[in-house]
């Protein structure tokens, strides 16, 4: 049991952040030890890390700290790192993960091998539409989970409508919830402000502490957000969670399609079964006759799901609905359930829970 003047510096030590987050150090867990005796401290931090500038940031802060408390005449700051273990192999999965994820019924990776076409947008309304469809039905009373992956551009949270920081209970994080969602997400814990500028072995621990350092509860379907392109964020995925498919996110053109099939045959080569091909801003329907003109061309989603041997799930129109109510914190599933968008994404989300039911469970080995 700590005396009163190794609480006050545990207190004290509240006002470190962690270089990068908005959250100090204690919260994180990198206390191991305080002591005291007499005028002299001892505090003992463990930090897992491969940014050999961290430790000497973090210890500098934590000294600096320590000569502003008039009852410490003299400090030892003492500092454990150890580097993030990695799996040996991309079809390794972190079985001591798996067993912390919690009563998850299955997970979802959204995917794409490009930037910019709309595949968090799409990742948060195929959520609330699954959702919505469980609730339909007697057995519907686990939530959806969302898993904002995207380490460099967490967009997730200014979707969902939610804002600041996980509660923190032991070495646990807990979700934030919105529309029933649970919600986890970068966008949580790294300052809105600062760079993202981490290396491969940081990118693979955070998602790793994201499945085992996080109290997810019962949760029906997680939807993974994964960045886009390929690379250690979705090896390391793979490597920590049991995932039951992967959906490929495209847009018509063909430089997207190009793209989306060569970033889809990485999930091939880690044994991850493909949920199917989504195909997003498909065509604009325009006012009043509904007819479709597709801005983008035709055809895109179709040709990658042949060529993956996989299905076409659905196409979701160019919609500025949709935008919108992202921006606002409201999914148009949510915002406009009887829009020609919200009725895309519900026949899709029919189509990944109808596609997930036909695959056969698998071992990423």
């Amino acid at each position: 049991m700590k005396n009163s003047i190794e609480t006050k510096i545990e207190d004290a030590l509240r006002s470190v952040q962690y270089p990068g987050f908005s959250r100090d150090i204690v919260s994180f867990g990198l206390i191991r030890d305080i002591q005291v005796e007499e005028s002299n401290a001892t505090v003992q931090l463990d930090i897992t890390t491969t940014d050999s500038d961290i430790p000497l940031k973090i210890k500098n802060s934590v000294e600096a700290i320590l000569a502003e408390i008039p009852e410490i005449k003299k400090a030892d700051v003492r500092v454990s790192v150890t580097k993030p273990k990695v799996a040996e192999s991309p079809g390794t999965p972190d079985m001591q993960a798996q067993d912390q994820l919690g009563d998850v019924d299955q997970i979802i990776a959204i995917a794409s091998g490009k930037g910019g076409v709309g595949k968090s947008t799409f990742a948060v309304n195929l959520a609330c539409a699954i959702q919505l469809l469980q609730e339909e039905t007697p057995s519907g009373n686990k939530p959806v989970g969302i898993m904002d992956c995207d380490i460099y551009g967490p967009s997730v949270p200014l979707m969902m409508g939610i804002s600041g920081q996980p509660e923190v209970e032991g070495n646990q994080l807990h979700p934030l919830e919105n529309f029933g969602i649970k919600v986890m997400s970068m966008g949580f814990l790294v300052d809105e402000d600062a760079p993202v500028v981490w290396r491969g072995p940081m990118i693979m621990k955070t998602i790793q502490q994201f499945a085992q350092n996080v109290q997810w509860g019962g949760i029906s379907t997680l939807i993974v957000d994964l960045p886009p392109g390929t690379g250690d964020a979705q090896l390391s995925l793979v490597q920590t969670l049991p995932l039951a498919g992967a959906v490929i996110v495209t847009t018509p053109q063909k430089a997207a399609v190009n793209v989306a099939r060569r970033g889809a045959r990485m999930f091939d080569k880690v044994n991850v079964p493909l949920v199917g091909v989504a195909e997003n801003m498909s065509y604009l329907e325009m006012p009043g006759s509904g007819e479709k003109n597709h801005i983008f061309g035709k055809g895109g989603g179709a040709e990658t799901a042949n060529a993956l041997q996989t299905r076409l799930l659905g196409q979701v129109p160019l919609d500025s609905a949709i935008r919108q109510g992202c921006d606002l914190g409201v999914p148009i599933v949510l915002g406009q359930p009887e829009s020609s968008s919200t009725f895309a994404f519900m026949s899709l989300a029919k189509q990944v829970l109808s596609s997930l039911k036909d695959l056969k469970p698998t071992q990423n080995t």
